[in-house]
């Protein structure tokens, strides 16, 4: 059976690629078309990468490796978020820190120190401390929970990577690379396919894209750990997906994309 289908990803627009002035060339295998200025993605190809990708995971996790999902775009945080939970591995999402990975030795020292805070919250530390004192550890509290708190159980380096726009992290393929940790990615039309390991050609602007494709991600490390899910995400408000749908869309000109594009015959063209 397929990992994924697709009318699935036909439904979710993972085939909208980015302005055909914004494209990066390197990606022109992965495009079907261009229709009313937008490049439309071949979802054949999208689907066996799709098994790839899905391949890869499940062969790391079911070998005793770990997956570190990374996406700090705003269409991508929550999603990456509640699907790395799901599945039991780790995240970043809200912002990259310079040498997460090639520092690791001093971010788990931050780490540490976000553990140290939180047992002082629970072992009456913090009812002995001056008010103004505690003030100030919460405040620092908050900052690390929020851009190590999807990491603080990550005990060493990751052994695969999965990113959600490869452009906009940067500083992340960066870090993977030095390091020799394979990398998996959803690659819109304006990426450098090169810089991964596993390219997943598709719209990474709309958030129920991206949702759909790291859940497939995460379904991976579930299937690998034979079926364990932490959390049940499957039921999650639609109507809160078309609000947050809509407010990507009216983001800068350079970041959205047009949508209002007659793809009713793409299913049955990219059968052909």
């Amino acid at each position: 059976m397929s990992v994924i289908s697709m009318k699935q990803l036909l439904e979710a627009g993972v085939h909208f690629g980015h302005q055909t002035r914004r494209w990066n060339p390197k990606m022109a295998e992965y495009i079907y078309t261009e229709r009313n200025g937008i490049y439309i993605i071949d979802l054949q190809k999208s689907v066996v990468k799709v098994e790839e990708a899905y391949t890869a995971i499940k062969k790391v996790v079911s070998e005793g490796g770990t997956v570190l999902f990374v996406g700090t775009k705003k269409q991508a945080q929550d999603a990456i978020k509640s699907e790395a939970e799901r599945c039991g591995m780790y995240y970043v999402n809200e912002r990259w820190l310079g040498g997460m990975l090639t520092n690791f030795k001093t971010i788990k020292s931050r780490i540490d120190r976000l553990r140290e805070i939180e047992r002082m919250s629970t072992d009456g530390t913090f009812d002995v401390l001056p008010k103004k004192e505690v003030i100030k550890l919460k405040k620092e509290w908050e900052k690390l929970e929020k851009n190590l708190g999807g990491i603080k159980n990550m005990k060493k380096l990751p052994d695969i990577i999965f990113v959600v726009d490869p452009k906009k992290e940067r500083i992340c393929v960066q870090e993977a690379h030095a390091l020799g940790i394979p990398l998996i990615g959803i690659a819109d039309t304006n990426c450098d396919p090169e810089e991964l390991d596993y390219v997943i050609p598709g719209n990474d602007d709309a958030i129920r894209a991206v949702k759909l494709i790291v859940s497939k991600m995460a379904d991976a490390v579930i299937e690998a750990n034979q079926g364990v899910q932490l959390t049940d995400t499957t039921e999650e408000a639609s109507e809160a997906d078309d609000v947050e749908d809509m407010e990507a869309a009216e983001m800068d000109d350079e970041e959205s994309k047009e949508v209002n594009i007659d793809d009713s015959d793409l299913e049955e063209a990219f059968t052909e």
